[in-house]
């Protein structure tokens, strides 16, 4: 394969790499649960800060659809995609995005990040492992200090917790 040629696969690869990303979000948005089972790996892995999660892309979409249940309208929104190749079938990423989230009678707004291995399996690209990691989280009435709280993850019905990353000063 020639520089040019490598470098277009390249170019290729992260936008299948970053539609795959999107793809996901507006599968989670619809129920769509055959195209979040076939976003995973066989063996994928799917996890959220200190939750084990699921693995294979049916148990994955089963707990995601065991989530959905107290939940009504939600919207993913990426806002960027960075994409790291390990090799030509191997790469890592970070994927930031914002929810908004109808549960428990209100809205909730937050922001996390997508902390993913994805692996080209059959010509496509799929998660190898994803594992979302909350920054912020709660009612809108709370996100106008949920960014200087030590306790800037509240869902619901839930106590307050500490963000999956650590507290500025």
């Amino acid at each position: 394969m020639s520089d040019i040629e490598a470098r277009v696969r390249r170019l290729e690869d992260r936008a299948e790499i970053y539609d795959l990303a999107v793809r996901y979000f507006l599968a989670s948005d619809f129920d769509d649960f055959d195209a979040i089972a076939d976003a995973f790996a066989a063996d994928g892995v799917f996890s959220a800060g200190g939750f084990p999660g699921a693995t294979g892309g049916s148990g994955i979409a089963d707990m995601i659809r065991q989530a959905r249940t107290a939940f009504g309208t939600t919207i993913h929104t990426p806002h960027y995609v960075l994409v790291d190749f390990i090799d030509e079938d191997h790469a890592t990423g970070v994927v930031g995005a914002h929810l908004e989230i109808a549960t428990g009678g209100t809205t909730v707004f937050g922001a996390v990040r997508y902390e993913d291995e994805y692996v080209r399996l059959d010509g496509r690209w799929r998660f190898a492992s994803r594992n979302m990691r909350t920054i912020h989280v709660g009612p809108w009435e709370e996100v106008a200090s949920s960014l200087t709280s030590p306790l800037p993850v509240r869902w619901p019905g839930a106590d307050a917790m500490a963000s999956d990353y650590a507290a500025k000063d």
